[in-house]
């Protein structure tokens, strides 16, 4: 597995899979997770595209310094990615704080990107949600991560998943949540010192842009993702029925086939493509 080093001297791994001449394809994940929260895309999308996952500072097989972290500086560990694979521009996918980062990209880094796609995240931290990241960050460091994940997987599910998937939650938490409680909090301090006037500058956003939300999602429910419609310029937004935070598990088939949809509609545009704008799968 390759890795590379943020500016810092962080080393951070990525994995990379697929169609070797295919569009680049970066894809970052959410608080917590490491590239294997991406493994139910992996197939569907290393058929087509030339896939980049890499795991945050602080989780997986990437460094874990002690901190702090910072958002914009975990965008520009995905730039050296980027930079290691020797990939100019790339379609640049991120889950939650991985849609957060996204955004970061797109903005900041609009010269390096093909297309965006935000799934279950948003552009600025409620109270309410400031308030909970806050109770997280000190029960993973009272209790330890086992013991979150396992008091928190009903914000990553629907209700009928839950009772599903609820004897897997511990072996699919290890996958889902893979770090230590001192790299979690830093990555929830990062999410909440996060300069959230960036918001403004996403009509700046020149490239098509996919937005994903699950109906159920009680964690970035679905006015998160309107405001982010709202903001980016020509941008489409996708609903999927039944679904809630971790979608792209819980709901794989149709996540996958939404973002292949967009991203075989993108081609050479430079703004989004025509999608209807609530698409409900």
């Amino acid at each position: 597995m390759p890795f590379t080093f943020g500016e810092d001297g962080t080393r951070i791994h990525y994995d990379e899979w697929g169609k070797a001449d295919g569009e680049p394809l970066l894809m970052i994940q959410g608080l917590g997770a490491d590239r294997r929260g991406w493994i139910l895309q992996r197939r569907a999308f290393g058929a087509k595209y030339r896939c980049l996952a890499l795991d945050n500072r602080g989780v997986g097989k990437s460094d874990a310094p002690p901190g702090p972290y910072d958002l914009s500086m975990m965008a520009r560990d995905a730039m050296a990615v980027l930079d290691d694979a020797g990939v100019d521009r790339a379609h640049v996918m991120g889950a939650s704080m991985g849609g957060v980062i996204t955004q970061i990209v797109g903005v900041l880094h609009a010269d390096r990107v093909r297309s965006l796609t935000l799934a279950c995240t948003a552009c600025r931290q409620l109270p309410w949600r400031r308030e909970l990241l806050s109770e997280w960050a000190a029960l993973a460091e009272t209790e330890g991560m086992a013991s979150f994940v396992q008091r928190n997987a009903r914000w990553l599910f629907g209700a009928r998943s839950f009772r599903r998937l609820q004897p897997l939650i511990g072996p699919v938490g290890g996958l889902a949540l893979n770090s230590s409680p001192h790299s979690f909090i830093a990555q929830v301090d990062a999410i909440l010192a996060a300069d959230e006037r960036l918001r403004e500058e996403l009509h700046r956003v020149a490239v098509p842009t996919l937005i994903l939300v699950g109906s159920q999602d009680i964690l970035t429910p679905r006015g998160d993702s309107e405001e982010l419609l709202s903001l980016i310029p020509g941008a489409k937004m996708a609903v999927v029925r039944g679904a809630a935070h971790g979608f792209m598990f819980e709901h794989a088939s149709t996540f996958n086939r939404l973002v292949l949809e967009f991203l075989a509609g993108v081609g050479g545009a430079t703004r989004a493509v025509p999608l209807t704008s609530a698409h409900v799968a």
